[in-house]
């Protein structure tokens, strides 16, 4: 009895190797300490003269069997020019070739995406026109149908607010899909649902809000969940407003449940300064790799020391 008491006590009160060794595992160093892989971006928008004069926001590189897929967003560089998907596909992850077809979908507005493989079909959430988040199927990463924007509800079923709801991060477990979403960067909600028809808010507060750092101390959204360990993971980028919403950080927060978060307490990721975000976690089949795509992709490694 004493004896399992001192344990109770020692795993309370961070009195034992064991609370201490919990603890750290809470941040494992391949999930938060990296650094370039490379002097240089391994990809940028391709320049004046092509659609993609320019790239930005979250774009998504999915690792599935031996080739690298990206999805990204191209746009002639105007803030109102229409935004549109390109596609380009490696071997490696590093080394990157367009697509002949490229842009593969411009028939609707498509930016801040990501893609979910699941049973055979991708399934891509991006935000659409006006911050509206919409959904697209394909199945073979190339030729996508869009399904058509999210209805996302309230808790007690009504819909939310009119309004941005941008940002979708979809995550899948079981037969639950669970969406993330912010509004107006001002706090990051949760949906769920069983057919992805209908998405019902798990509560209608954020679960992820701003601050108090200054790294994410006014704007915050999501980029990916990634489940390890037991944990999982959110990847996400803030921002301080008063220096404009240009210079972003990447971010790493940890939950138990997908609904209380716990900062890392050693956020951003990189310096303010890089402007790196939009943070993409991908396991190359040996280690993690992270990958900034704001407004340029540049690969990041796990730093040992």
């Amino acid at each position: 009895m004493k004896a399992a008491l001192l344990t109770i006590a020692c795993i309370l009160f961070s009195s034992c190797p064991l609370a201490s060794r919990l603890a750290a595992d809470e941040w494992p160093a391949e999930l938060v300490k990296f650094r370039p892989a490379f002097k240089a971006s391994i990809f940028t928008g391709a320049g004046e003269g092509n659609w993609d004069v320019k790239i930005r926001e979250r774009g998504w590189i999915l690792r599935d069997g031996k080739t690298y897929h990206m999805w990204y967003t191209g746009y002639d560089g105007t803030r109102e020019g229409l935004k549109k998907l390109g596609y380009a596909s490696s071997t490696d992850g590093i080394h990157w070739k367009r697509h002949a077809k490229n842009p593969i979908y411009s028939d609707h507005w498509v930016e801040d995406m990501m893609v979910i493989k699941k049973d055979g079909t991708f399934y891509m959430f991006a935000e659409g026109y006006k911050d509206q988040a919409h959904l697209l199927t394909s199945k073979d990463a190339i030729n996508w149908q869009r399904i058509g924007e999210l209805d996302v509800r309230m808790t007690d079923g009504s819909r939310i607010e009119p309004g941005p709801y941008g940002t979708p991060t979809g995550y899948v477990e079981g037969d639950t899909w669970y969406l993330f979403y912010e509004r107006r960067d001002k706090g990051i909600w949760l949906a769920k649902s069983k057919d992805m028809k209908v998405w019902t808010n798990v509560t209608d507060d954020p679960i992820i809000v701003p601050g108090p750092d200054i790294a994410d101390q006014d704007l915050v959204a999501l980029n990916q969940i990634v489940k390890h360990d037991g944990r999982y993971y959110a990847y996400y980028h803030g921002a301080k407003s008063i220096e404009g919403p240009d210079l972003w950080t990447t971010n790493v927060a940890v939950s138990e449940d997908l609904i209380h978060w716990k900062k890392y307490p050693k956020n951003p990721l990189f310096p303010r300064e890089t402007n790196k975000s939009s943070g993409i976690l991908v396991h190359d089949g040996k280690a993690f790799r992270l990958y900034t795509m704001h407004n340029e992709v540049v690969m990041h490694v796990h730093q040992k020391k």
